[in-house]
């Protein structure tokens, strides 16, 4: 299956980044690259993660990035990323459309 990222998922893995880099340079380019492998496993393992429990829908998973949240949809021929959220962040319906 084929992954792709969401605009607002790619600005939050940057912010994520940089906010790490202020302090830890190394550390933010290592989370990165862990970052992307996990989200290009799921091209194969696209059922791996937990259901959002926010969203409830099987169609809509979650796999953990410490300290992080990886929110991604599983279409018929592709994995779409979502959003990356903070795991201690509140849910904010409004970032995930209903639709998506």
């Amino acid at each position: 299956m084929k992954v792709i990222w969401s605009p607002l998922a790619e600005q939050r893995a940057i912010e994520a980044v940089d906010s790490i880099a202020t302090d830890r340079p190394q550390a933010a380019a290592d989370w990165l690259e862990e970052l992307i492998a996990r989200v290009e496993a799921l091209g194969k393992f696209a059922k791996r993660g937990r259901v959002v429990p926010e969203i409830g829908k099987v169609t809509h998973r979650q796999i953990f990035h410490y300290p992080s949240r990886i929110i991604y949809r599983i279409d018929a021929s592709q994995v779409v990323i979502l959003t990356i959220r903070h795991g201690r962040r509140a849910w904010d319906p409004d970032e995930v459309a209903p639709g998506e």
